[in-house]
């Protein structure tokens, strides 16, 4: 049995606890959350103490282009560096997903919402100290291969049997409305958590209102035929949600061009929308961020991720949190800590084991230290405690 007192203990479902102390045993399991220091040692940290953190979008299997994209030219052009230089030796990719998985765990990171295109992660994933969830991505955006490109999906998820994974689709501009019925349907049909990057670009609302914008080029690039496609004059996400099932939980992910509208729209359907932010994963592609203030108290569950190491420096959610905190003044670390942790655990469907201290738990404690009062600052760390 471990006794942990902090300057507060955060248990994310009751409000902050000054000089909190928390006792846990020898399985991590919490016994109790309280601010009685008798009956056994008590170790006394500096700073506050919080649940594990819950990552819910990163794709690992990207590790490798680590500082190989050039940072700010938009997402069209780092989709297109990706595409060219994501193959490698496997050796290496595998090498570089190990060190992710490494540095997430030494963050504090206690369960990953992952994006996958390979199988290369399925073995690091079995023997990782970090629940996973894998989210088999599949896009096409063309009619015509949306019955191969589903069937290969299927099979790859077989890849991570015994894992906890489902089929997603990738984005609007890369899924046809075809592929998004055999999806849905698929939803339908069973559990399969979502996840989707959404407006993460202008460029996907130019196409989806005028058919016009960067992606003409990057599909004429890719040579992809497109003429089957009709501008809807709405932005994407008003036009994919209504192709979702109403069953999972999808999480849109990105949402640095969503506005006020849409997200209007998105109350309005009967659709499962929870929202992911990943602030410099958006400064590096289009350097800009997202309109956080307009999704809260929309009441809508919003979660917090890294992205890749292609599109980010490292892999550290601490780092997320205090982008957004030094962007947005009414994000205070209360909210922060809210959402890197239970509501990134009630988006995965383990919020009964992680995302708050609870007695019966067994969330990870993290110990954030070295903050300005209650304000995280570039010296700000993150230790994790169990």
């Amino acid at each position: 049995m471990k006794k942990f007192k902090a300057d507060y203990v955060f248990p994310v479902n009751t409000g902050p606890i000054k000089n909190g102390i928390v006792t846990v045993d020898n399985q991590g399991k919490i016994l109790s959350v309280d601010t009685d220091d008798k009956g056994g040692k008590v170790e006394k940290l500096d700073g506050i103490i919080c649940p594990g953190f819950i990552n819910t979008h990163c794709h690992v299997e990207l590790s490798h282009l680590k500082d190989k994209i050039t940072p700010k030219k938009g997402l069209v052009s780092f989709i297109k560096e990706v595409q060219t230089k994501r193959n490698s030796a496997p050796e290496d990719i595998m090498a570089a997903a190990e060190k992710a998985d490494e540095e997430m765990y030494r963050n504090g990171i206690v369960a990953v919402g992952d994006i996958a295109n390979s199988n290369v992660t399925a073995a690091i994933k079995k023997s990782s100290k970090i629940h996973y969830h894998t989210f088999i991505e599949v896009f096409g955006f063309r009619p015509d291969k949306a019955d191969e490109l589903f069937s290969n999906a299927i099979a790859l998820s077989q890849q991570f049997k015994g894992l906890s994974s489902s089929v997603t689709a990738h984005a609007p501009y890369s899924v046809s409305k075809d592929l998004f019925r055999h999806i849905g349907k698929l939803c339908e049909d069973q559990p399969n958590l979502m996840s989707i990057h959404n407006q993460e670009t202008e460029e996907e609302n130019k196409l989806y209102r005028y058919k016009t914008g960067d992606f003409l080029d990057l599909y004429q690039s890719f040579n992809i035929d497109i003429s089957s496609f009709k501008p809807q004059a709405r932005n994407s996400i008003q036009c994919i949600i209504p192709l979702l099932s109403n069953k999972p939980n999808v999480l849109m992910v990105h949402n640095t061009y969503t506005n006020l509208k849409d997200i209007y729209f998105a109350k309005r359907f009967d659709r499962k929308i929870h929202w992911c932010f990943c602030p410099n994963a958006n400064l590096y592609i289009e350097g800009r961020l997202p309109k956080v203030d307009l999704f809260i108290d929309q009441g809508f569950n919003i979660t917090l991720g890294t992205d890749s190491l292609a599109s980010n420096h490292k892999l550290c959610l601490l780092n997320e949190m205090r982008v957004l905190q030094d962007s947005f003044n009414d994000i205070d670390l209360e909210r922060l800590i809210e959402w890197g942790t239970i509501n990134g655990a009630k988006y995965l469907g383990i919020d009964a084991d992680k995302g708050s201290i609870e007695p019966g738990k067994t969330p990870g404690l993290n110990l954030i230290s070295k903050l300005d009062g209650l304000k995280i600052t570039p010296e700000t760390t993150v230790t994790r405690l169990i």
